[in-house]
């Protein structure tokens, strides 16, 4: 307490201080017959001065924070598209950089070369075509050229990859990524958000998952027949605002078991072969040096972004839709390492946008290597496809399956209607 009442003794006597020593120079103004709003040409000549020693110092400093600290600091870039993208953004600083010290050049000598004097009268300059001309042409010209070479940057990235590129789809969710490999058929399989279980996190599209999310969706713990009996059972009393509560979920749950009746219908099981030989990889991305990769991104939950700073890729991930972009790495782990001098570098996927409390630990380490140790870890996984990791769960799901076909044949009022 007694602190605190010093601190503030000391600024209040402080403010005292700075009143009483303006007051000090506004009667020593008086005295010398001098307005406040004159100035000597002393001191005109003076701050002309400093104004020109202050611009060395601004630009020394500037070159010297350049050379000790390195152009940028993000690094050299570890992918084929990520050299282009340092090449634009390197022409970036270089322009601004130049009409940094150009501007500033200019703000600083004309205010001291044209710096006030005795008997010279300011000319007054209030227009130039040409100039205003000038100033407008030459930075849209400028503009023009970033925005066209940024732009063919962005399609390049952004366009379909070659056929023979692997193709691997990042499953975002708060707080974590999961990586889907393509099979040996090397294309993904599809999905749907409403095959969502459990045991299908990614939501794949097979025979078994359609007949296991139409099972959990009608016989699940919370399911349409367990709620319909809670709303039956004369015995159970509930309050109006949760029955009222829970028969929107249950109509909400019969519009989404007619959907996945229809989507069983159309669905052709010839396509189940390239979801069942999908690789699912969690904690560790691993990457083929000099092969192209295509990304496809998915966000079950909010808005992520998927960002490889090394690779110079970044993007969003949105919540019913999917996104994309190809890149190709240029350099293994290893040799990064022996380049950075750092054994215990990695390279790393991260989310760059604020997703929730956890955010700052939603990250993916990421390891490029040679094709001979990649193709190693590829046999490796074999065993962890989406049909081993889903196996398991085959039973329950042609359980599921006779249950469903079961309830089709007796009770065929309860049949999907075709929305």
């Amino acid at each position: 307490m007694v602190t605190k009442l010093v601190i503030l003794a000391v600024i209040v006597l402080g403010v005292i201080a700075v009143a009483q020593l303006m007051r000090v120079y506004e009667l020593s103004s008086k005295l010398r017959n001098k307005e406040e709003g004159e100035i000597s040409n002393r001191d005109n000549r003076l701050n002309a001065n400093l104004m020109l020693i202050f611009m060395f110092i601004l630009f020394g400093g500037f070159i010297w924070l350049m050379l000790k600290y390195g152009w940028t600091g993000r690094g050299d870039a570890a992918s084929v598209h990520g050299h282009e993208i340092d090449w634009l953004l390197n022409l970036n600083f270089i322009i601004i950089i130049a009409v940094f010290f150009l501007t500033n050049a200019l703000l600083f000598i004309f205010a001291f070369k044209y710096v006030k004097k005795p008997g010279v009268k300011a000319f007054y300059f209030p227009h130039n075509n040409k100039l205003e001309m000038l100033w407008t042409v030459v930075p849209a010209c400028v503009l023009a050229v970033i925005i066209i070479l940024g732009l063919k940057s962005w399609n390049d990235v952004t366009d379909e990859a070659a056929p023979e590129s692997i193709r691997v789809e990042l499953f975002s969710k708060q707080f974590d990524w999961t990586a889907r490999y393509a099979g040996a058929n090397n294309e993904l399989g599809k999905f749907d958000y409403k095959l969502t279980t459990d045991d299908n996190e990614l939501a794949l599209l097979t025979t078994n998952t359609l007949d296991s999310a139409i099972y959990h969706m009608e016989y699940g713990t919370l399911g349409i027949k367990t709620m319909e009996a809670k709303l039956n059972d004369a015995s159970l009393i509930m309050i109006p605002e949760d029955r009222a509560k829970m028969l929107e979920d249950l109509s909400r749950k019969e519009r989404l078991v007619r959907l996945l009746y229809q989507m069983k219908g159309r669905h052709d099981s010839k396509l189940d072969a390239r979801a069942w030989d999908d690789i699912i990889q969690k904690d560790t991305l691993y990457l083929c040096k000099n092969k192209e990769y295509e990304f496809n991104f998915r966000s079950k939950d909010v808005i992520h972004s998927a960002y490889f700073p090394n690779f110079r890729a970044q993007m969003n991930t949105v919540p019913g839709m999917t996104t994309r972009f190809k890149l190709t790495p240029d350099i293994s782990t290893a040799d990064y390492r022996k380049k950075k001098n750092d054994p215990n570098f990695n390279f790393v996927l991260l989310c760059n946008k604020i997703c929730g409390g956890a955010h700052y630990k939603m990250k993916m380490i990421v390891v490029v290597l040679e094709e001979k140790n990649y193709m190693k870890w590829m046999d490796s996984k074999k065993t962890s496809t989406f049909k081993d990791m889903y196996f398991a769960t085959a039973s329950a799901e042609t359980e599921a399956e006779t249950k469903v076909d079961a309830m089709e044949a007796v009770t065929t009022e309860e049949q999907p209607v075709a929305q």
